[in-house]
């Protein structure tokens, strides 16, 4: 049925009436539980000392937030402003070697980061998978990428590889996985496009440039190596109109976005609540299932600030780095969720849309599903919880095909077309889109918090308070999906106005 079709204005207010209450009367039980158990034992390790103004402790159970915008963030605000900076001077000074600056600057920051050791083991990974690259053969160059990034993620050999980093520091362990990682995937990308390359090859200084640009280095995202090097040896530097306010513009929401991602952290300890059950199984159904929703709703956050900020400065670079994951609270489809579109399209461009093709065949969107998250289990490394994690998200992109196709036969097809209006096929699609969205939660959940927290937030939700709790969480869910219908039909039609203008 038409995308377009709009629904009485009455009944949207209603929606977004009942979503806004039901939202915040679950999070007033969660911020109840912080405050009661703020200095509980079982809390002492993630609840800390916030800011003094607030007088609250704070929720310091996310490493990698808590190190990324407190003790690292001078180095790294540090590093990215040098790179900015010297980059501009070298675009205007001699452009013409800007490609080689970017180079030489992120190797000398790896250098300094991560040591000699370090460098030359991503180095000979570099020249291995170029060396197979040189043969233009695409099963190759996956077969030899695919092995190269199991030695990273699989005993004994991720384990000696480790050992090459010298010293310690807190970031240590997220860099070396996060740079060696996403060195592999680059290095794929450049392999598989020099397999596309009908005349010559690419050299290894190309690949030098597009693995060591300091911005995409440790964290992501990734960029296809054709865009990246269409972009990076472009002749002319020119901005867009605005594009100046607009990066501003960015940069200063990302900063307001960190500062509320703070003080959220003071009265809501979502991240530290789950990791005690004993507490968890304490709570209301509402509070649990909004526990769960915002959990995703931060790790969403998490992923579009870091990319942001990366792509603010790809974008100061004259670059147009991958979008941020599109918002979590705006899908309702196994096929748009994703909290990293650098390796999201990377995936889509060599293994899922490769083997899927249009995606409307059952047994071809088989394969590309299997072969698309058995590569995602290798990247996040073999372990039990991401092996569920994969399965789980496997069959939901495969159930919405056979779900579609079911009720694409006769006489289900005709009855939609024929006998039912426009404005109901829509609140009957919102129905299995809310069952949809909270199978994307509880999937995600098994690897954002835990396995026992997913089971317990799943048998609290749909059998322990059946009938009542899921019937009304379903229908608050269903309000949700309708608002988000709402957006995606004024952006078909401005889309369609463009088109026509």
């Amino acid at each position: 049925m038409g995308l377009t079709t709009a629904l009485p204005k009455v009944e949207l207010y209603l929606y977004s009436l009942v979503l806004t209450m039901a939202v915040l009367w679950s999070a007033s039980w969660i911020y109840e539980a912080s405050t009661e158990n703020m200095s509980k034992q079982t809390f002492k390790q993630s609840v800390k000392r916030g800011w003094s103004y607030i007088g609250r402790k704070m929720d310091v159970a996310d490493f990698e937030w808590v190190m990324w915008f407190t003790k690292f963030r001078n180095y790294i605000l540090f590093a990215l402003s040098g790179h900015v900076l010297f980059a501009k001077a070298i675009s205007m000074s001699f452009p013409q070697h800007r490609s080689l600056y970017f180079m030489v600057y992120g190797i000398l920051a790896v250098l300094a980061t991560m040591g000699f050791s370090y460098f030359a083991l991503i180095l000979s990974h570099c020249i291995l998978l170029y060396g197979i690259g040189l043969a233009k053969q695409k099963w190759l160059c996956f077969a030899a990428g695919l092995c190269s990034l199991a030695t990273f993620k699989i005993e004994p050999v991720a384990s000696w590889q480790t050992g090459f980093v010298t010293g310690t520091f807190q970031l240590q362990d997220v860099l070396f996985y996060g740079g060696t990682g996403f060195t592999i995937m680059r290095c794929m990308s450049f392999a598989l496009e020099n397999a596309e390359k009908k005349d010559g090859n690419y050299s290894i200084l190309d690949l030098l440039i597009y693995n060591f640009y300091l911005p995409f280095f440790f964290f992501g995202p990734v960029m296809t190596f054709d865009q990246f090097h269409a972009q990076v040896n472009q002749s002319k530097f020119a901005r867009k109109e605005n594009e100046v306010w607009n990066i501003g513009k960015y940069a200063l929401l990302h900063l307001a976005v960190i500062i509320l991602v703070d003080i959220f952290f003071h009265y809501l300890y979502i991240l530290t609540i789950p990791s005690d059950l004993k507490l968890a199984t304490m709570l209301s159904d509402w509070a649990l299932a909004c526990l769960a929703y915002f959990n995703l709703v931060y790790d969403w956050i998490k992923a579009a600030v870091l990319f942001g900020v990366v792509g603010t400065v790809a974008r100061l670079d004259y670059l147009d780095p991958p979008k941020p994951p599109k918002c979590i609270t705006m899908l309702y489809v196994f096929a748009e969720t994703h909290f990293d579109r650098g390796i999201n399209d990377w995936l889509c461009k060599y293994v899922y849309d490769y083997l899927g093709e249009d995606h409307t065949n059952i047994l071809k969107e088989l394969l590309a599903t299997v072969c698309t998250f058995l590569v995602t289990t290798l990247w996040l490394g073999p372990m039990n919880v991401v092996y569920i994690w994969s399965v789980c998200n496997c069959f939901g992109l495969n159930f919405e095909l056979w779900v579609q196709k079911f009720f694409e036969l006769e006489p289900l097809a005709s009855v939609e077309t024929k006998q039912m209006s426009m404005a109901m096929s829509r609140r009957i699609r919102a129905i299995f889109g809310a069952a949809n969205f909270w199978a994307i939660i509880l999937y995600n959940i098994l690897s954002l918090n835990s396995v026992d927290f997913a089971l317990l937030v799943a048998r609290r939700l749909f059998l322990v308070g059946f009938p009542l709790t899921p019937i009304s969480i379903l229908f608050v869910t269903y309000c949700g999906v309708q608002l988000i219908k709402e957006n995606e039909r004024k952006l078909a039609l401005e889309a369609e106005k463009e088109k026509t203008e």
